[in-house]
């Protein structure tokens, strides 16, 4: 059933080639006005999810959608809407000594599959995405998710109808391991693969693929107080990294600090206590925030405390000497997702953002930007942590490949 499903997808393909970027775009704002006019629909079938998850599950924020969270989707499906086409666009043009002119342009993957966990506006996101760059989108949710990615694909497919437009373009896989046993594996069928959620499935993903993959990693992100950084800008951009939104991929996990800047730290972790925030500090940073953080709210750190994604309100906390170290720290324990620096010295910040390898690396900014809308591109279909084809927010011009248009008149080569 699943190859059946899968077969009928890639046909739907051929079709997306034959629209006008007019069209789709068109077709992209109905959707919004669909979602947003199907709001209370989409809330009662999440209401089905909520109630089957533990409230102090990370995944249960994730998981939750509110009539503000939708107006955001749909506010991000218009943008991607009013976006200019990543199709067609030549990259390079060149013409030979015999007359051959060579183009390389940009085309489609084709069929994107994603399999995600407890985040219903990801399938509004990626359909976006995938509709604008000429793809269909194979959606493999997780379980938590099933009625409220039921009712979203329900209603983006409705619109496609009326359109004349297959309904294929946008498939929603059945849960279960079936599923995405027989995506990871349908060559031909399925160009590439995107994982987004925990690292234990992009794991699962990358050893049972054979098809090609885009690693969306977990996001281990970090945050450097250097010796000039800047306190009331520290504790702003430390709060807001932490404590914005504690269950995506861009929250701060570990608060690096310079060893003379220790007597800082009460002041730039003040705010924390305000959202219960555990910090879990090695002995200099638990000794500076002692009798000045919450007792209930400090923990002393073990090793197993740092390369941890939290996806909650806990954050740890390392001492280091300077920059050298911390940027040691971060080649150990980062997940090359997003790693910030806070600091006034302009060489400081140089060396920083050349020799931290990750995706998007901060000078003064909070790690919570790390988001395609943030970054101009509409919205994301992931933020990639590997460096083949793509790396961070991946947008439009991401979800697109090329190919080499060679025009002669008469050429042969012998």
């Amino acid at each position: 059933m699943i190859t059946d499903i899968l077969k009928q997808a890639r046909e739907a393909s051929a079709t997306l080639s034959l629209l006008s970027d007019h069209l789709t775009s068109k077709v992209l704002m109905q959707v919004a006005e669909a979602i947003d006019a199907n709001t209370r629909y989409i809330l009662n079938a999440n209401k089905e999810d909520l109630f089957r998850m533990d409230q102090e599950d990370p995944k249960y924020d994730r998981l939750m959608l509110t009539a503000e969270r939708i107006a955001g989707i749909t506010a991000d499906m218009r943008a991607v809407a009013a976006l200019p086409s990543p199709l067609g666009r030549t990259l390079e043009s060149r013409t030979r000594p015999n007359g051959m002119q060579i183009d390389k342009v940009s085309v489609p993957f084709g069929v994107v599959g994603v399999i995600y966990e407890a985040r219903p506006n990801v399938t509004a996101d990626v359909f976006g995405l995938c509709f604008k760059s000429g793809n269909v989108a194979v959606l493999k949710g997780g379980h938590e998710a099933d009625a409220s990615n039921r009712a979203i694909v329900d209603v983006i497919r409705d619109v496609l109808v009326l359109n004349g437009i297959p309904r294929e373009v946008c498939t929603l896989l059945p849960t279960g391991r079936e599923s995405s046993s027989e995506m990871l594996t349908a060559d031909g069928l399925i160009d590439v693969i995107i994982p987004r959620g925990s690292a234990s499935l992009i794991n699962y993903v990358r050893q049972n693929a054979t098809v090609p993959i885009i690693e969306t990693g977990a996001g281990v992100c970090h945050t450097y107080f250097d010796s000039d950084g800047n306190t009331s800008m520290g504790k702003e951009i430390v709060y807001n990294a932490k404590t914005r939104r504690v269950s995506v991929c861009n929250a701060l996990d570990c608060l690096l600090i310079a060893r003379d800047r220790l007597a800082d730290l009460p002041e730039i972790c003040k705010r924390l206590a305000d959202n219960n925030v555990i910090i879990y500090a090695d002995e200099e940073s638990f000794a500076a925030l002692a009798g000045k953080y919450p007792s209930d709210l400090l923990q002393k750190a073990s090793a197993d405390d740092y390369g941890r994604e939290w996806l909650d309100y806990k954050m740890s906390i390392r001492t280091v000497s300077g920059v050298e170290e911390a940027i040691e720290h971060i080649a150990r324990y980062g997940s090359g997702h997003s790693e910030c620096i806070i600091t006034r010295d302009q060489e400081v910040a140089r060396q920083f953002t050349s020799r931290v390898d990750a995706a998007c690396v901060y000078v003064n900014v909070s790690t919570a930007f790390t988001d395609g809308a943030q970054f101009g591109l509409g919205a994301e279909i992931g933020i990639s942590t590997q460096k083949l084809h793509a790396r961070g927010p991946m947008g439009l011009a991401e979800l697109t490949t090329y190919k080499y248009i060679v025009t002669g008149n008469g050429q042969v080569r012998w």
